[in-house]
């Protein structure tokens, strides 16, 4: 008879600092990798967002339970610093593509912030060909790579700021006005290059931001810098490194790195249930006897998530279930 497994499981979110040249896949086996070398139990891993291999910042890798709600980050606002370099359109929109047009024209400071207004609120904007959308079944990257003619086609985002920011920070809470000037061609106020901050919806791409607003200002560019500082509510103060990881890993110590399930629901208020009712939810059941008003809710036994609620304000529904 085989000996039961008692390991512990891990059920929750390790952030990690996703540094430059690799992708999300390969941190997401870097975790795998830790949990085996820390002789942790086998449990489902993958990311909240994916971030190309020319970007870097706030990756969140769900563990165990957590990954029911990796779909939820996905849908969440991000932030980011991104560096738009003035000159040249790619056929990528960043540093690893090939130019596709040039301009000698480069813009002001003035100019720059007299447009950012365009491109705050609801906008809409064509997602870059080479992203992971799509057509027809087939991402469009690899169509683009194939050297089929990709057409892709107009959606609506939040832009909910935007500003000039030299050393990136909150877009939130920062001024355009009051921000550092980015470095200048020699003998005028024209600008090779300027970085940005921006809060986003979903589905925003920033390398269609800055494209789109290198044009408005009569110029072309592409992404040359691009920095997720926040991913729904993980930032970068809970965020640890691929160093740390392996050396956390070593000593069997990743609960250290290990952030609750419920951090991904900081928008979700908790809702207390009883023992019996939390036993109906976990199989599914509806149940009653609860005075909380209509909405979601993360039902709890205990302070331990019990699953995410829809609250009609006399029943309560499983929307997602959690076996903890």
């Amino acid at each position: 008879m085989a000996e039961p497994d008692l390991t512990p499981k891990l059920h929750g979110w390790i952030i990690l600092d996703k540094p430059l040249g690799i992708g999300s896949t390969p941190c997401v086996s870097a975790v795998k990798r830790a949990l085996r070398e820390g002789g942790y139990a086998k449990v489902k891993v993958g990311h909240g967002g994916t971030l190309d291999p020319l970007a870097t910042g706030v990756l969140p890798i769900a563990l165990g339970e957590a990954t029911k709600l990796a779909g939820r980050m996905l849908d969440s606002n991000k932030n980011y610093d991104f560096t738009i370099q003035f000159g040249a359109e790619t056929d990528t929109l960043d540093a690893e593509g090939a130019v596709t047009e040039q301009s000698d024209h480069r813009p002001s400071l003035a100019e720059l912030k007299a447009i950012l207004p365009q491109f705050t609120g609801p906008i809409e904007q064509i997602p870059p060909k080479y992203s992971a959308l799509k057509i027809d079944g087939k991402p469009a990257y690899a169509r683009a790579r194939a050297g089929e003619d990709v057409e892709m086609k107009m959606r609506a985002v939040t832009i909910h700021a935007l500003c000039h920011s030299r050393a990136g920070g909150n877009p939130e809470l920062q001024d355009t006005s009051s921000a550092d000037p980015d470095p200048r061609l020699p003998g005028d106020d024209l600008m090779q290059q300027v970085t940005l901050t921006a809060h986003v919806s979903k589905g925003t791409y920033i390398r269609s931001l800055a494209r789109d607003i290198a044009r408005a200002l009569n110029t072309v560019g592409h992404v040359t810098m691009l920095h997720r500082s926040k991913a729904g509510p993980f930032s970068l103060k809970s965020a640890i490194s691929l160093d740390k990881l392996d050396e956390l890993a070593k000593t069997r110590s990743l609960e250290q790195a290990l952030l609750p399930l419920a951090a991904g629901l900081d928008d979700i208020p908790a809702l207390s249930v009883t023992p019996d009712q939390a036993r109906q939810l976990r199989k599914g059941q509806r149940t009653t006897g609860n005075s909380a008003t209509a909405g979601l809710y993360l039902a709890t036994d205990q302070s331990v998530p019990v699953a995410l609620v829809e609250c009609d304000g006399i029943e309560l529904k499983v929307v997602r279930g959690f076996n903890l």
